[in-house]
């Protein structure tokens, strides 16, 4: 219920989608040996009266999973009420964080670390709760076979305030290719970049208005299969990009399996994958981070949306590895009580 790292195979039992099921039940039941048999008790005296979740674009995991958490917070009595609020991603929900507008956010950890220390911007890590894979999508019948092959295309590469677009051109650093905004005819060696996110972008791709997709995302993302419905897509293998990225930025990128099966038809591709963390203000208080924490080891089966292979989400190793960024200290203290 890892990703799929190197070394690691294609045919590895957790990249088969009819497996779901199994996997889901396993997890929750590994991870429900690590806790007493229910959360720390609330009462409504010690509750928030509302919890916000920061999430993301409609399509993609991150409102799924922000979504599926709102709804288990207020389920398990963590707040009165819960709810997921849609954003841009990543750089959005860290600013909602920061101006006290979401109590938790998910983020990708290369944003998260880019802020000038957590702490001192007000914000802490409760666990990496699950893998992002970055997708390159394009059309079958580009003709595009490698990320050089966008030198001189028209790529979509996220929108404003979201997780994407802080990535993506790192990897077209890492691979040498310029960029040039919306310029019609790019300079030789660079791309014509639009900053679309995943519906617009996905939009644009099937109508030929884009030749290629950047999204950062969980496996599968929901809007990258139903458009496969409709056109034939093919994925780019980044994993070659990996040296220069971690050359550059350190351990914060992996080498990632996308399975074959998660799209119809699409072969199994190797691309790069980076932590997605489940982040909270700094000043929330302790007692509602510990029954998160709680309620991510515990309850981990009703966090995982039923989109998923299932082999990215919160493992009982992984939560703890927040790369880098500061486990808010109640957080710290119900990891340590868990593993001694």
């Amino acid at each position: 219920m890892v990703p799929v790292r190197e070394p690691g195979a294609p045919g590895d039992a957790a990249s088969h989608p009819r497996r779901r099921s199994v996997l889901k039940s396993a997890l929750a039941v590994g991870l429900s040996a690590c806790l007493p048999p229910a959360l720390s008790a609330c009462t409504g005296g010690d509750r928030p009266e509302s919890l916000i979740v920061a999430g993301g674009e409609p399509g993609g995991f991150y409102l799924e999973f922000a979504t599926l958490l709102a709804a288990a917070l207020e389920r398990h009595g963590l707040a009165q009420h819960a709810r997921a609020v849609t954003t841009g991603g990543s750089l959005d929900n860290i600013a909602e964080l920061r101006a006290g507008r979401a109590a938790f956010a998910v983020a990708l950890a290369d944003a998260a670390n880019q802020e000038p220390g957590a702490d001192a911007a007000g914000i802490a890590a409760v666990g990496k709760v699950y893998e992002n894979y970055v997708h390159c999508v394009v059309r079958k019948d580009s003709g595009i076979r490698e990320i050089s092959g966008l030198a001189g295309r028209r790529v979509a590469v996220g929108q404003p305030g979201s997780g994407t677009s802080l990535t993506t051109p790192r990897l077209f650093e890492a691979a040498g290719l310029g960029t040039s905004a919306g310029a019609a005819a790019p300079p030789a060696g660079s791309a014509a970049v639009e900053n679309l996110g995943l519906n617009d972008g996905i939009a644009a791709l099937k109508a030929g208005a884009v030749d290629a997709l950047f999204w950062s995302g969980g496996v599968p993302t929901a809007a990258i299969a139903a458009a496969q419905q409709e056109v034939a897509l093919g994925l780019l293998d980044l994993s070659g990009l990996l040296p220069e990225l971690r050359r550059r930025y350190g351990g914060i990128y992996d080498r990632v399996l996308i399975p074959e099966g998660s799209y119809p038809g699409v072969p199994a591709v190797w691309t790069v994958g980076a932590p997605n963390l489940l982040l909270c203000r700094r000043d929330l208080d302790n007692a509602t981070v510990e029954r998160t924490v709680q309620l991510l080891v515990h309850s981990a089966a009703e966090l995982i949306p039923q989109s998923s292979l299932g082999v990215q989400f919160l493992s009982a190793e992984s939560l703890i590895n927040t790369a880098g960024v500061p486990l808010h200290p109640a957080a710290a203290d119900a990891y340590r009580a868990l593993h001694g």
